[in-house]
């Protein structure tokens, strides 16, 4: 077991525009990280203080000047189990592994998601070999896809490897490229997005392009296939690597990712060919895929790249489209 440090944090001066605010919004929006509910629960079982006295009231309406702490305590996470899961191993050597990684597949261990991830998947592959500088539920891992993503992953054997992939990321030299089916055509057909990305202020479980507060955020697009008016085939490389970077930004840019759940709804589809319309309803994963991933090995310099075919279900959306426009 690992255990995570109890944490307090002090918590800044209730000004007279919040004033009047339930203390368990105002401790949600002055710390992002927590739930509203996490926060709630964490108030009831006497966490916050103000002065020094607990409040155990969510529903409190704080007033001017008041301070409050928070105090997160220790959270124990759980080992995760080596599990025999299918991988489409790429290539491995003694310190790294690449990985196809199929959609559906959740990358680390996480709430509702204790099991059958990626990580549980390595650890029978691996064995004792994964680098541990990733935590107790992410060893080896470097970087991640979301579940609902297809293709290519690396991740870290030994803690060298972990540290040398790490620098690769945080200067980008590491080499990053995906296809996205998008709705529309986007004009121009290349460009940059370059625009922060922060917690929706709307919908806190979602990303968003922000104005202020968020984390610097660049995609480069390059429409590689016009699809009819209907859609494009896009090639996406990422500068940065935020939560939702390319479906936020492509959706920001009004181009948002076929069938994403979040961030890809459209009022355009009754205007659509009839065959073209179901396509789009029946694919239910956002149309992404991360096709290509470069690199200096981090321990032989030797430059390395792979590139992932595209998955038979963008294949056959894609298919779709372009009969469409082409009949």
């Amino acid at each position: 077991m690992t255990e995570t440090p109890s944490i307090t944090l002090p918590l800044p001066s209730v000004d007279a525009e919040r004033a009047g605010t339930r203390l368990d919004k105002y401790i949600a929006d002055a710390i992002p990280e927590l739930s509203r509910m996490r926060v709630k629960a964490l108030i009831q079982d006497g966490q916050v203080t103000a002065g020094g006295k607990q409040v155990t009231d969510a529903s409190w309406k704080i007033r001017p000047g008041q301070l409050f702490e928070i105090n997160v305590p220790a959270a124990i996470e759980p080992e995760p189990q080596g599990q025999d899961i299918p991988l489409n191993v790429v290539y491995e050597d003694d310190y790294l592994i690449i990985i196809d990684k199929p959609a559906g597949m959740v990358v680390h261990p996480a709430a509702g998601n204790e099991d059958g991830t990626l990580v549980n998947a390595l650890i029978h592959h691996c064995g004792d070999s994964l680098s541990g500088i990733g935590g107790v539920k992410r060893p080896g891992i470097v970087h991640r896809i979301d579940k609902d993503t297809s293709g290519l992953m690396v991740v870290a054997k030994t803690d060298a490897a972990h540290s040398g992939l790490a620098e690769q990321f945080a200067d980008h030299s590491l080499e990053r490229a995906y296809l996205a089916v998008v709705r529309g055509r986007p004009y121009p057909a290349d460009g940059t997005v370059d625009e922060a990305i922060g917690r929706s202020p709307r919908n806190r479980k979602k990303m968003a392009v922000v104005g202020r507060g968020g984390k610097s955020a660049v995609t480069h697009f390059k429409t590689l296939q016009r699809l009819g008016d209907a859609a494009s085939l896009v090639e996406c490389r990422l500068e940065t690597g935020r939560t939702h970077q390319i479906r936020v930004h492509m959706t920001h840019i009004t181009h948002p990712l076929i069938g994403d759940p979040v961030y890809g709804r459209s009022r355009r589809s009754k205007s659509l060919p009839p065959e073209v319309r179901e396509a789009i309803g029946k694919f239910t994963r956002q149309a992404l895929h991360a096709y290509v991933i470069g690199f200096r090995h981090p321990i032989t310099e030797e430059q390395i790249r792979f590139e992932s075919p595209i998955p038979a279900d963008i294949a056959a959306l894609i298919k779709v489209l372009e009969a469409s426009a082409n009949g």
